[in-house]
């Protein structure tokens, strides 16, 4: 599979396009650009604070081929104080570095996934030791594609900060492999029970479309199913479960159910992380005989 190329046969539809969405959180994870679009809802956002003064970042050093160039306003002080905590152990020069380029990454994410692992590598060369840089690295090459690199980076990041998440993350990174059997192994994973509601969602639909990987139509939707799919609410994770499932079982052959589900998450979206009114529109009108 080649850099870029969609990790999973449904993820442009079946909870992927709006796990991505969610998770510009994701180096987003720990950011939030002052720039970010209204589609960068953050899971776990802490990387960046809104509001913080601007200046300008530490000048470039001249015959440095590896560095990408930085935009004028990057402020290394919009980190998060957790991850400004984490690089106060380098040179406060170095930590400004280092910590620019992060801010940068969040910064194109969404547009240029490629530019942001570029200025994740580059703080990786600068501070490897540190779990904030490598789980930055690691989510910035999940968004390019570039999956072996992102399963290296985020299990460093892990044993260096001894955090449990990122294992949707890890899990989808292994579905794109061609792996959905070590997908499932993360998902029943001891960690898998101590994540915050939103990721254990998100690994949900992550463990479904592995099961979809294996031809496991009926299966993919039971691991969907659940209480908090009918329990009211407008939150983003809430959304996103509602239309993995609704897609779902629209691969299982059950279209009425499809179509219920996927209005179901029209009403839950209000910020707008899925296509689901589309879904539903289309289905609607597409020929039975389909």
């Amino acid at each position: 599979m080649s850099a870029g190329q969609n990790p999973t046969s449904d993820a442009a539809r079946n909870g992927g396009a709006a796990r991505m969405a969610a998770m510009r959180g994701d180096i987003s994870s720990r950011s939030r650009s002052k720039q970010a679009s209204s589609q960068r809802h953050a899971d776990n956002d802490r990387m960046v604070n809104r509001g913080a003064p601007q200046r300008r970042s530490p000048a470039p050093k001249d015959g440095d081929p590896s560095r990408p160039e930085l935009a004028p306003d990057v402020d290394p002080s919009d980190l998060d104080p957790e991850v400004r905590k984490e690089l106060s152990t380098l040179p406060k020069r170095l930590a400004d570095l280092v910590g620019s380029h992060l801010v940068m990454a969040a910064r194109v994410l969404e547009e240029d996934p490629q530019l942001a692992l570029a200025h994740t590598r580059f703080a990786r060369s600068k501070a490897s030791r540190i779990a904030a840089v490598r789980e930055a690295a690691g989510l910035a090459a999940y968004f390019a594609g570039e999956w072996s690199e992102a399963l290296a980076e985020l299990r460093t990041a892990r044993r260096l900060g001894g955090d449990p998440g990122r294992l949707a993350v890890l899990a989808d990174c292994e579905r794109a492999l061609g792996r959905p059997e070590r997908a499932l192994e993360i998902a029943r994973s001891p960690e898998a029970g101590q994540l915050a509601v939103e990721e254990a969602v998100e690994l949900r639909i992550v463990a479904a479309g592995a099961r979809r990987d294996l031809g496991q139509f009926d299966a993919a939707v039971i691991a969907l199913q659940g209480p908090d799919l009918d329990t009211p609410g407008e939150e983003p994770w809430r959304a996103r479960l509602r239309y993995a499932y609704a897609d779902n079982l629209l691969a299982a052959g059950r279209r009425q159910d499809a179509l219920r589900w996927f209005l179901a998450a029209a009403e839950a979206d209000v910020e707008g992380v899925t296509d689901a009114a589309e879904r539903a529109i289309e289905l609607s009108e597409r020929p039975e005989a389909e």
